[in-house]
């Protein structure tokens, strides 16, 4: 079981170890079926990648971050080194690596979904090596953030210095992939989505288990709370005792949902390290979410803490 101790009038420190991209995003009428071309779309090109996203976003929050990430040698590369000194997030650790800068391709359509195929070049060469000279920033922060655009060494390195140092860690589990059984006991807080975590528990695409029974499921692997969310019900935390829904904030309009995980995800991270207990702090969480989904693409999308009261108020 995790344990966040809040230590008033000190900075909210988060460790975030995960990938960063540029995403090339195309929007189009529908998506294409297999052989066919679909003409009217608009482009755009911008920075992206879970890491990166969740760090800026914890850093717009009001959070003291740390990103460790690896990155080219390239004009992509520099690109997010001056986003990230823009942003104020910590990036003295990223990796630059003789290797293309990770590249993602996005499809959304008129209804707002998306579909994301990524070439990860430099960032699958991100090691446990990279993991251990990022151990002084883990160790001094409140909670390590984990995605898993990574490689698994990369993953489970930081999930072990993490509890070996004693810091709360947060798995988003996405992309999801099986986790190796060493890793679960590193996990204290696991923050998939309903897919993902049928995924993680090798489930049919076609289950009928509710929330409450994956949650179940993910339990029996692991001491870990899980927040697990729900699209447009909310989310839903499970800490091994009760199972609670937390409520949605229905955004005004779906525009883009690209970067709603991400945003979830860090104000999930932020808000638990302000002091707030899960389910307060997954409340925070919906309405981050809420407020992405309003926005195109993925930077400008990131909430201020005033966007998200003004959300909560509605």
């Amino acid at each position: 079981m995790f344990i966040v101790v809040y230590r008033q009038g000190w900075s909210m420190k988060i460790a975030v170890v995960g990938g960063y991209g540029v995403g090339m995003t195309m929007r189009v009428p529908h998506f294409p079926a297999p052989g066919e071309t679909v003409s009217g779309g608009d482009y755009a090109q911008g920075p992206g990648g879970k890491g990166s996203n969740q760090a800026i976003a914890a850093a717009r929050l009001g959070a003291d971050v740390s990103l460790l990430t690896a990155i080219g040698k390239d004009h992509l590369g520099d690109a997010a080194a001056a986003l990230w000194a823009r942003e104020g997030v910590g990036h003295e650790y990223v990796a630059r690596v003789e290797s293309s800068t990770m590249v993602g391709f996005i499809l959304v359509d008129d209804d707002g979904e998306n579909e994301i195929a990524i070439a990860p070049g430099a960032l699958s060469r991100l090691t446990a090596d990279h993991v251990e000279g990022f151990r002084k920033a883990i160790r001094d922060a409140d909670i390590l953030m984990v995605s898993m655009e990574i490689p698994l060494e990369a993953v489970g390195a930081a999930l072990r210095i993490a509890n070996e140092e004693g810091t709360t860690s947060l798995l988003n589990p996405a992309p999801a992939v099986p986790l190796p059984a060493e890793f679960w006991p590193w996990v204290d807080i696991l923050t998939p989505n309903q897919s993902e975590a049928a995924q993680i528990l090798g489930l049919p695409v076609t289950h009928n288990l509710s929330a409450a029974e994956i949650a179940e499921q993910l339990r029996s692997r692991t001491d870990a709370a899980v927040v697990m969310t729900l699209g447009s019900a909310g989310s839903a935390v499970f800490d091994g005792a009760d199972f609670q829904q937390v409520e949605a904030f229905p955004p005004a309009r779906v525009v883009d949902t690209t970067g709603a995980g991400d945003t979830f995800n860090a104000a999930l991270a932020v808000a638990i390290a302000d002091g707030e207990p899960l389910d307060r702090a997954a409340r925070f969480a919906n309405a981050a979410g809420a407020h992405a989904v309003t926005q195109a693409g993925v930077i400008d999308a990131l909430p201020t803490r005033e966007q998200i009261a003004a959300v909560m108020a509605i």
